[in-house]
């Protein structure tokens, strides 16, 4: 094998491939890259048997063949090499040489035949959306997904397809956030698969936000595919598992709901947390008509108090609110007003934009 490649093509393919290769892998071939040349391009994959990327970069290839190189090392001579220049790639028995005008790099290589591929042989429900739309459901959502929690199923994201939507739930266990994509999906029944937090992540990484660029999805009982353009497709296993219903954590309509400046909340959330120690992240709502007063407290008994202006006109409400969850989900709000809806003061509460019915974020109380 030996081809002849710019710089600049080959670092923003490597990039898209590299982030799914684990630095600490049980199987050495899976710390690699397999790069398969053909006549009029080159495709290189990484994987980590649980997601792969591949990634196509048309080009003219001097002689054909396939090898395996260890990624972060590939990766890293291609971006350590001055902008522009040319990198000339060659097999020689178990050996790949690497040549860049004055630098040299010899690599070790392993056998291409032993790099696990995720050949699908399924029945799958394709559907295309574009890109922005799919990266705006899983960038809306993915936050609120678990983290090594007991409960696999919850260290992903829900997609539902719909016949006439496409909907993203993620949940910790303490707080949901919902996103839904009015679609024409041209199925007949509703389909849910959970796609593992990894590849949701990838995803946002690669996804782009041209809404004329269209990716399309290839989903069956135990496989997410991704086409994104011509060049990238994306392989995931799914969660083997039943997620729980969302709707029922989902509070009916509030009784009490209160308007406030999305940055103005951020910022004084910012400013009372200060005080909060790692483990204890609650704050302290004291909601009346016309103003918001944030208390927050620590075991120094040091104390920090912040008063907001809120459009809220009900009875009078005292609860305990999570402030990282809360910034979280102000990290995703677009529109400058905010509505928060509660119940009573055991009630989990709703966040979203005014008039943004799509769009759902419930937070847990806390015990004041």
């Amino acid at each position: 094998m030996k081809i002849h490649v710019n710089r600049e093509s080959l670092v923003p393919i490597l990039t898209k491939v590299g982030g799914v290769v684990e630095r600490r892998q049980t199987l050495p071939i899976l710390g690699n890259l397999l790069i398969l040349a053909q006549n009029d391009s080159i495709r290189i994959t990484g994987t980590d048997l649980e997601i792969e990327v591949c990634a196509k970069l048309t080009l003219q290839v001097e002689q054909p063949g396939e090898t395996t190189l260890p990624a972060r090392k590939f990766v890293e001579i291609c971006r350590a090499l001055p902008e522009g220049t040319d990198l000339s790639l060659k097999v020689e028995n178990d050996r790949v040489s690497l040549v860049a005008e004055r630098s040299r790099f010899t690599l070790s290589t392993l056998p291409a035949n032993d790099f696990p591929t995720m050949a699908e042989h399924e029945e799958m429900r394709s559907l295309c959306i574009d890109q922005k739309a799919l990266k705006r459901l899983f960038e809306k959502t993915a936050f609120a997904m678990a983290n090594q929690d007991v409960r696999y199923y919850l260290n992903g994201l829900l997609l539902e397809l719909k016949p006439d939507s496409l909907v993203a739930v993620a949940t910790d266990g303490h707080r949901l956030a919902k996103m839904e994509e009015k679609l024409s999906l041209n199925i007949d029944e509703t389909v849910q698969v959970i796609l593992p937090r990894k590849t949701v992540l990838e995803m946002i990484r690669l996804l782009g936000n041209d809404e004329s660029k269209e990716v399309q999805l290839d989903i069956s009982e135990k496989t997410f595919r991704a086409a994104i353009g011509d060049d990238v497709l994306v392989t995931s296993k799914l969660v083997d598992g039943r997620y729980p219903n969302y709707d029922q954590v989902i509070p009916p309509a509030p009784e009490y709901i209160a308007y406030l400046d999305r940055d103005n909340f951020k910022q004084a959330l910012f400013r009372a947390s200060i005080l909060l120690n790692e483990k204890y992240r609650g704050v302290r709502f004291d909601l009346d008509q016309g103003r918001l007063k944030l208390q927050a407290q620590n075991p120094e008994q040091e104390e920090a108090e912040e008063d907001l202006e809120v459009t809220y006109s009900q009875e009078p409400m005292v609860i305990g609110l999570n402030v990282n969850y809360l910034v979280d989900v102000l990290s995703v709000l677009e529109e400058d007003t905010v509505e928060i809806g509660f119940k009573d003061s055991d009630s989990s509460v709703i966040l979203r934009n005014k008039d943004k019915e799509m769009e759902i974020f419930v937070v847990m109380p806390m015990i004041l």
